[in-house]
């Protein structure tokens, strides 16, 4: 139970940081939409963009965060070598990117479709080469149980780049129409969209000098038979995370090139909007694995912790689907997120959030393959999952648009979801609680479905379902006796005795 609770304590500190700074940076979305019109394509650009950065940040990270924990808790190995050669391969990876980049990017930037503005592809690149080299010093903060700085850098990386962006896209431009002359010393409106990735690259850079400690205060080594050991780990995990984000991103990549219609950007925004409701589960998983990733492997030194593992998804699962509920009981009050033309798009939000749902048991599911160093298990299942995922959307989007790639994300996170467990059970058995986590999960099922009920009244609505919300709280308190469970807990326990 004190492991649970740790875990926890470090789950709520990380999850601070991502669903404060993820709801921070919703606020992102109805700005740019207001600011930049859809006829001028600025948004597209944007999520264009961000879309291909999500896949080069997997790539130049090559799995050495996953692999950094395994090997660092390794007893054989020594943590601090294990760092300073994870951060020198990331970091020299990163800076030949950047390089290569800068040498091709005419012809980069005329493939993507930005040959008039080679800015946007240069600055992009150096951010996510950044992020990339970034990742290190932040798994090593997770490493040493330093939730609190993790947190706090996070933060601050969202609260400036918010700021800035206010300050460009709101206060300047407001600003510049009477003061023309001065204020067009730092700004132009001839810039637009491009503001978005150049406070991007000088928050991204500022964050680095945060580091300080953790790239200065140890004793750099490279061991480069460790690093051929590290990569062989690691790159089953590459081909896992690069299956993992195109099924994030695959459908926002391709969709204009499947949906042959006269409206496609329209119905890539609408679709694009909604998901951004449905990524609150994203927040969450996001948290918990950062927490449960070095507990994990932490805890690989003890002798067997599989009933401590089949109690974490137990707890994970319960979590989830009150998160799932809460969102549907008031997707009324969520939805004002983003604008009302984007609001026949909701529809597709409870299928995201399932998939997410799926998609953060098969992550919990995987650690088998990584305790027993047989990572090439993740990269067959996330592989064959992916290949679903594109499957549905090739076959399904040209006659149902974006709801396709809705249940194309359902069905690839299922399915990987299902073949590990399945395989799992054979080469590492943990005795999951199965019985409870079908119950829990049918009696969210009935309550989702007694939520759809059509009320055209919003407050009516919003108290129906948060009635429905409060039995399944009610459940799970019942069940778990979460009273003596609270009861227990440090500081707020003394308000459940």
């Amino acid at each position: 139970m004190a492991n649970l609770k740790s875990l926890a304590k470090d789950t709520a500190i990380y999850g601070l940081s991502s669903i404060i700074g993820r709801f921070l940076n919703y606020l992102l979305v109805p700005l740019y939409t207001a600011k930049m019109s859809a006829a001028s394509g600025g948004y597209g650009v944007i999520t264009n963009v961000y879309a291909y950065t999500a896949l080069l940040l997997v790539i130049l990270t090559y799995g050495m965060e996953t692999t950094f924990f395994r090997f660092a808790n390794k007893s054989e190995e020594n943590p601090a070598t294990v760092y300073s050669t994870t951060l020198i391969s990331v970091g020299t990876t990163s800076l030949l990117f950047v390089l290569l980049v800068l040498a091709f990017l005419p012809g980069i930037s005329g493939w993507m479709g930005y040959s008039a503005h080679p800015e946007y592809i240069w600055v992009m690149a150096t951010v996510v080469a950044l992020d990339a080299f970034q990742c290190i010093p932040f798994a090593y903060l997770r490493y040493q149980r330093k939730p609190w700085k993790f947190a706090a850098l996070k933060l601050l990386f969202i609260f400036l780049n918010i700021g800035l962006n206010l300050l460009y896209y709101v206060a300047l431009p407001a600003l510049y129409k009477s003061y023309p002359d001065a204020i067009g010393k730092i700004y132009s409106p001839t810039v637009g969209v491009g503001y978005a990735f150049f406070i991007n690259l000088f928050c991204t850079g500022l964050i680095t000098f945060f580091f300080w400690k953790e790239l200065t205060g140890i004793k750099y080594k490279f061991d480069w038979s460790l690093l051929k050991r590290m990569l062989k780990y690691a790159w089953p995990i590459l081909v896992l995370g690069i299956a993992g984000i195109l099924n994030q991103t695959f459908d926002k990549m391709f969709f204009p090139k499947i949906y042959k219609q006269a409206d496609v950007q329209t119905q890539l925004g609408i679709y694009g909007a909604a998901v951004k409701i449905a990524m609150i589960m994203a927040l969450i998983t996001q948290a918990f694995r950062y927490a449960y990733e070095p507990f994990v492997f932490g805890k690989s030194k003890e002798k067997d912790s599989r009933e401590t593992y089949a109690q974490a998804m137990r707890y994970f699962i319960i979590f989830t689907l009150l998160a799932f509920l809460a969102v549907m009981a008031w997707i009324d009050v969520f939805k004002y997120i983003i604008a009302p033309d984007y609001w026949s798009g909701l529809k597709v939000v409870p299928i995201v959030m399932a998939a997410e749902i799926m998609m953060g048991i098969y992550f919990n599911l995987s650690f088998w393959y990584k305790l027993i160093d047989k990572t090439i298990w993740g990269a067959w299942f996330s592989g064959i999952g992916c290949a679903v995922l594109i499957l549905v959307n090739v076959l399904f989007v040209p006659k149902y648009g974006y709801m396709a790639c809705a249940w194309g994300g359902f069905a690839g996170y299922a399915t990987a979801m299902v073949l590990s467990y399945l395989v799992g059970q054979k080469y590492y058995p943990i005795r999951y609680q199965l019985r409870d986590i079908a119950l829990y999960t049918f009696v969210a099922g009935i309550l989702f479905a007694a939520m759809m009920l059509a009320i055209e009244n919003m407050w009516i609505a919003l108290a129906y379902r948060t009635f429905l919300l409060l039995l399944f709280v009610g459940f799970i308190y019942r069940k778990e006796h979460l009273g003596q469970m609270l009861a227990k807990l440090p500081v707020v326990g003394r308000l459940f005795k």
